[in-house]
């Protein structure tokens, strides 16, 4: 089976950085495959990329190393199964807020006799091999997000689910459910409060921890601080910003 390179950084406790696909399009995500990201993760929770969308999103990924990730719109086992059987290697499973939640998350992503996924067709075994049943236990990611006050609590119990891989801060929700203003890189006190916790912990428990940061300066801060899983923006705004700023520049040299 095709080895998840991301996962074997991570266990070796280096960083690996990545990038959101927002654009439902497989050029756009062959595109930025090809920028040599280590993985990119589809985000079906929040964007209108539907499965067949999907399918041809992770084909086009599949011509490069870069590892694919996909957001599930919910933590659904029916869901994950069929986002792991299109040949998504790594799940991130937003908005888990208790042990319970983050066992069933573990248990879809794996077969039986550790977990409850169901063996059957799909596209799955063409881009990992032909022994991806016997090995894709092994192989493929569970990433779930704290991003709610309440599941900051519980960070420990949570973390403490054998089989999580990483976990993955979503800085929006955590600040929305925190009643501090929202944005990356968030410099709010009890926001940084908050996150840093949640690294600690994964820190205490041998668990990587990761955010969305804004800038490639963010990631560099981050990284020196002991994070691991960082998302660089996305698709959508690494377009606009260079579309702003190009602009920008041609009406300043007017």
């Amino acid at each position: 089976m095709r080895k998840n390179l991301v996962k074997e950084k991570l266990r070796r406790g280096e960083p690996s950085v990545g990038s959101w696909l927002a654009i439902g399009d497989p050029l756009a995500a062959e595109t930025m495959a090809h920028t040599g990201f280590d993985w990119l993760t589809v985000d079906m929770e929040h964007n209108a990329i539907g499965w067949d969308s999907l399918l041809a999103m992770l084909i086009a990924i599949s011509t490069t190393d870069v590892v694919p990730f996909v957001r599930t719109p919910w933590n659904d086992p029916m869901l994950i199964k069929r986002i792991l059987d299109a040949g998504a290697y790594g799940v991130v499973v937003p908005n888990v807020k208790s042990r319970e939640e983050a066992e069933r998350a573990v248990a879809a992503c794996r077969y039986p006799p550790v977990g409850i996924r169901g063996l059957g067709g799909g596209r799955a075994r063409l881009y990992a091999g032909d022994d991806y049943f016997q090995h894709a236990n092994e192989e493929i990611s569970v990433h779930i997000m704290i991003e709610d006050v309440d599941a900051v609590g519980r960070a420990e119990e949570i973390m403490s689910v054998p089989g999580i891989d990483a976990v993955f801060i979503g800085p929006n929700d955590l600040a929305c459910s925190m009643g501090v203003p929202l944005g990356l890189d968030n410099k709010h006190p009890d926001h940084v409060k908050a996150v840093t916790h949640i690294l600690e912990t994964g820190k205490k428990l041998g668990i990587p921890v990761g955010i969305h940061c804004a800038s490639a300066g963010e990631v560099v801060r981050r990284i020196k601080d002991g994070w691991q899983w960082l998302a660089l923006v996305g698709d959508t705004r690494f377009m606009a910003g260079a579309a702003q700023q190009a602009l920008a520049e041609i009406k300043s040299a007017l």
